[in-house]
């Protein structure tokens, strides 16, 4: 790619933004140094790369961090010829073998599904890494600053330090011992050193008093800085000591050096694994950003970019646009007023392009597609600005010239106000003889113009599209949408009206315009109203799809619903069939056995009791067999949609009679929801009657003087009948929640209800907990469980009571 080419489309911006996402200096260095690809194998790898750093990212809820990969190359040159590394070297060493260790740690951890492994593109990059943990540990436990080694790196340095220690101790001893007896011949009660020796500053006038060497002397020469005689020895011998200890810690950065010899290699790749890794999450991190996605790559060279946006572009001002190119046409004419978006349309198709080709996401939509092009060239007016062109004419040509020499069907050329600057005859002429010779070398090309002649030109030549910058006529100002399919007015008259113009001046403009040239601009206006009407009508379409699909929802659902009640109905039915039978079995049983009893009896007449006993069983099996006779009652007496109310009790007739609570007021079909137990049931209201409150009430006195229920502690109030079968904790927060938990359960308790249900979502899982917590310390709660499939799975807490 022609560096020229780059700079027009700004993307040297798109490098330095990215370079901000790497945390190394060696990532930072290759994210200012990438370039688009030209090979599709290549491109599909690194776009891989970067969607499995998202997903890393995504998994684990952060990136990883490279910083402190500093590049050992020049130390790792030392080590190769046999040299030693300083203790600057050796922790930049170690802070690169800290990263890679880091690194390992987070592959493990972002890459794991439950207990699962699972493997993506950057697996191998991260495998390849080697911590070299031992060496490292060894290098972090020697080396404690670069102006400190640890005392115990070595036993010799532990033992050199520690007769420093009892010198040092010993010489300022015995020269605190000489400051108290010299005091009256000293300028200050002070030790000094000088050139590393202890020395008392001595008055001139009393040096005689003091022996010693003297080593300096104050700039008024008032002063001399004497070493004691007394402890002279004691200060070679420190000094002695000092070089023994400068030598130990060279010897032992020496034998750290060794230790890393052998993995020069391997540390020379985990510099470069780390620095590919760094500018990976670097595409990542900058992608999640621009809110960006893969874009897919054609092998024929298409472009189809679904609500792409530039991505320098504040995301909250830029209109995104769709762009096609190369199927069914491999040259698209914009055409629009000044300042509509036609420059930002052409700059954001070929910077998308080059971002997708150096693996990085582009800010557009899943599903958008590109190109895979050797080169890209643009002929943009001012290179440094959007909206304006101070470029000249000529300046112009020799950039075309220049692309036409070079391009050829593997290439992307861009044109931005193509034959400008110069007479708008012969312009638009050389325009179309110049896109021309593109489109017969199947170019892919993009071109913005105002010229009428080469919106017919496109009109007219196959393989060549219109596109317009949309321009709305009611607020006089444009959209800054692309449309593809509709050449695009100028609108030169409306912007002038709009920006003060005076009408007559514009009405006089108009009589300059030929008829032909008027003509075909009525003619635009009039595709470009079609179009509108036609996007009002697939707006329309899709509205109603929409609706279609939720109705066929919901027919699906009552499907479900009506083959789940007719199974349980026929479940039902053929339990309470067994039963019956049971029921005949054991009565003919009982008949037969007292028949033979009084068969058996002798001497006696049996014929009236045996008569008895056959009458008896002819009365049970007929009201066995009409018990086995399935029927459905009808309610008794109709309800109104208008009189149901929210807490009513009712039965549902189709169901048995099974008695429950309504949960919800009739919808526009006169269906209901009404909860029985933990079942919660849709049913129509003609197929319900409202259970008497007589009956609910001795029911429910029934149910309190039940042996199960006579645990003296539960009493039914009025207001129990109106309880619901569920409580919803949702959107309260847990402090919110649990009061209202506990006030739901005493009234539910009270009414003698076996389940309920608390619902809580499933969110974070902080407010299940608590609701958890709760019922664990109230002691009328006998048991609680989430709830299953059909009954609200883990966003539910079903309730058994004692």
């Amino acid at each position: 790619m022609e560096k020229k080419t780059l700079k027009i489309l700004e993307y040297d911006k798109i490098r330095e933004l990215l370079k901000a996402h790497a945390s190394s200096e060696s990532g930072k260095k290759l994210c200012t140094e990438i370039m688009p690809e030209t090979d599709i194998k290549k491109i599909k790898e690194a776009q891989r790369n970067t969607s499995d750093a998202r997903n890393r990212i995504r998994l684990k809820g952060s990136s990883v961090s490279f910083r402190g990969a500093k590049d050992v190359g020049e130390a790792l040159k030392r080590l190769e010829i046999g040299g030693g590394l300083s203790i600057a070297e050796l922790m930049s060493v170690s802070s690169l073998l800290t990263v890679a260790a880091r690194a390992k740690q987070f592959d493990r951890s972002s890459c794991t599904d439950g207990d699962e492994e699972k493997t993506d593109s950057l697996s191998e990059l991260f495998e390849g890494l080697e911590p070299l943990t031992p060496v490292n540990q060894e290098i972090k436990r020697c080396i404690l600053s670069e102006d400190e080694i640890a005392d115990d790196a070595s036993h010799e340095l532990y033992s050199i330090r520690t007769r420093m220690k009892h010198t040092s101790d010993k010489i300022h001893s015995s020269m605190q011992g000489l400051l108290n007896s010299c005091r009256d011949y000293l300028t200050d009660a002070v030790i000094t050193q000088r050139d590393g020796r202890y020395c008392l500053p001595v008055r001139a006038e009393y040096k005689a008093k003091v022996p010693g060497m003297v080593h300096d002397a104050s700039s008024t020469g008032l002063t001399l800085f004497i070493e004691p005689m007394l402890i002279v020895k004691l200060n070679n011998d420190l000094r002695e000591l000092y070089t023994d200890e400068k030598k130990e810690i060279e010897r032992i950065l020496e034998r750290l050096s060794s230790q890393l010899t052998p993995y020069i290699s391997e540390i020379a790749d985990n510099v470069r694994r780390l620095s590919v890794l760094d500018m990976i999450f670097a595409k990542a991190l900058f992608a999640n950003e621009l809110d960006a996605s893969e874009p897919e790559f054609t092998e024929n060279r298409c472009i189809d970019l679904k609500a792409a946006r530039h991505p320098l572009i504040p995301k909250d001002k830029v209109v995104p646009i769709d762009v096609r190119l190369g199927d069914g046409f491999d040259l698209l004419v914009i055409t629009g007023p000044n300042t509509g978006g036609k420059t930002v349309s052409l700059k954001t198709t070929g910077l998308l392009t080059l971002m997708g080709q150096a693996g990085m996401h582009i800010p557009a939509m899943y599903g958008s597609k590109l190109g895979v092009f050797d080169d890209v060239y643009a002929d943009i007016g001012d290179e440094q600005s959007i909206e304006q062109s101070l470029s000249t004419f000529s300046a112009h040509m020799t950039n075309i010239v220049h692309i036409l020499d070079k391009a050829d069907s593997h290439s992307l050329c861009l044109f931005d106000e193509l034959g400008s600057g110069t007479d708008p005859t012969e312009g638009a002429a050389l325009a179309m003889a110049i896109l021309n010779f593109l489109h017969n070398m199947k170019t892919r090309t993009v071109a913005t113009t105002h010229y009428s002649e080469i919106k017919v030109y496109a009109l007219q030549t196959e393989g060549v599209e219109n596109a317009c910058c949309e321009f709305d006529v009611a607020t006089l100002r444009p959209t800054y949408r692309l449309l593809i399919g509709v050449p695009g007015k100028s609108n030169a008259f409306a912007i002038s009206k709009r920006l003060g113009l005076p009408e007559y001046i514009i009405e006089d403009a108009r009589k300059y315009i030929e008829a032909e040239d008027e003509s075909f601009e009525d003619v635009i206006q009039k595709l470009n109203d079609d179009r509108l009407q036609m996007e009002k009508n697939k707006e329309e379409i899709e509205s109603y799809k929409k609706e279609i699909e939720i109705l066929r929802g919901r027919i699906r659902k009552k499907e479900e619903k009506i083959d789940e009640n007719r199974d349980k109905i026929l479940r039902d039915a053929k339990q309470e069939a067994q039963k019956i039978l049971k029921d005949a079995k054991d009565t003919a049983d009982k008949a037969i056995r007292n028949i033979n009893k009084i068969a058996s009896k002798q001497g006696t007449v049996v014929g009236a009791e045996v008569e008895a006993e056959r009458e008896k069983l002819r009365a049970g099996i007929k009201k066995n067999e009409s018990g086995a006779a399935l029927k459905i009652k009808g309610p008794s007496k109709p309800v109104s949609a208008k009189k149901i109310q929210i807490g009513d009790g009712v039965r549902v007739m189709s169901m048995g009679g099974m008695t429950g609570t309504i949960s919800s007021l009739p919808d526009r079909n006169g269906n209901v929801f009404v909860q029985m137990g933990i079942m919660k049931s849709k049913v129509n209201i003609k197929d319900i009657e409202l259970a008497q409150e007589e009956t609910v009430t001795a029911t429910i006195q029934n149910i309190s003087m039940s042996p199960k229920k006579s645990n003296g502690s539960r009493s039914f109030a009025p207001k129990a009948m109106s309880v619901k079968p569920e409580v919803n904790l949702i959107g309260l927060t847990t402090d919110e929640a649990i009061p209202v938990m506990e006030k739901y359960l005493d009234d539910a308790y009270l009414a003698h209800l076996d389940n309920v249900r608390i619902v809580h979502g499933r969110g974070t899982g902080a407010l299940k907990k608590a609701v958890h917590a709760d019922l664990k310390r109230l002691p009328y709660v006998k048991s609680f469980r989430l709830g299953e499939f059909g009954e609200g799975d883990t966003g539910v807490t079903i309730v058994t009571f004692k």
